[in-house]
């Protein structure tokens, strides 16, 4: 189980989760698209992305499967996997509720 630290995901670690949803990737490329997804709403320097990428590694939530010159390469594991699938459960559920609280507040 991951550790209490990864439970909620802050949101750029959400997002670099999201990335490997999609997809195989490297850390460059995870920084344009989140940059570029959220319209610079969230970005990431190198010191938060390398550090989220190390806290993946070592729970097992994306391995490195190969290197391109200085840029590597990670995949997302079915532990990360589900565990992206969770924190997204758990962030509709938040919305849920906050549109149920809107809907009483105007009863």
């Amino acid at each position: 189980m991951p550790k209490k630290a990864l439970n909620p995901l802050t949101e750029p670690m959400f997002y670099v989760l999201l990335c490997f949803h999609i997809r195989e990737t490297s850390g460059n490329e995870i920084a344009e698209y989140v940059a570029r997804m959220t319209e610079d709403r969230v970005r990431m320097g190198p010191g938060t992305l390398y550090t989220i990428l190390s806290t993946f590694l070592s729970e097992k939530l994306i391995v490195k499967e190969r290197s391109e010159g200085r840029k590597i390469y990670y995949s997302i594991t079915e532990k990360g996997e589900k565990f992206y699938q969770d924190e997204v459960n758990r962030l509709r559920k938040c919305v849920l509720d906050a549109d149920k609280a809107d809907r009483e507040k105007m009863l």
